[in-house]
């Protein structure tokens, strides 16, 4: 009698293993898939505006701190290096455009500072980073 009891208990356990491949397959899938949320490294409170657009195509984000500090990927670059920095970025991604967040207690002279330094190297989509009123 033992051995029905234990060849039933055999039958009626369930494999797990093709549920956890299902599993593994679901998680890498939407790690594959997410998008990662590109930062500057510092929060600026942007200036206010009525016009705005949405820009999607964004791959180098600049940050100017109100005291006239510039982040780009979450590190402090002096202003002579931006035009370095953002040429070695955009050659990961040669379709993106560059957006400044910039300051309200930011100086101007920085802010064109760096967009002349994308222009230069011939990246015409530069925009600033506004908040929608």
């Amino acid at each position: 009698m033992s051995r029905k009891k234990q060849r039933q208990e055999e039958e009626s356990a369930i494999d797990v293993t093709p549920m956890l491949d299902v599993v593994f397959i679901m998680l890498i899938f939407f790690i594959v898939t997410s998008v990662f949320i590109k930062e500057a490294g510092i929060d600026v409170n942007r200036p206010d505006a009525t016009t705005s657009d949405s820009k999607d195509n964004v791959s180098i984000l600049v940050a100017i701190s109100p005291n006239n500090e510039i982040w780009i990927d979450k590190r402090r670059v002096d202003v002579r290096a931006v035009k370095s920095v953002i040429e070695r970025l955009r050659a990961e991604n040669p379709e993106g455009g560059v957006v400044i967040q910039a300051d309200n207690e930011s100086n101007v002279k920085t802010l064109t500072a760096v967009a002349d330094a994308a222009r230069e190297l011939g990246i015409y989509d530069v925009s600033i980073s506004t908040d929608e009123r």
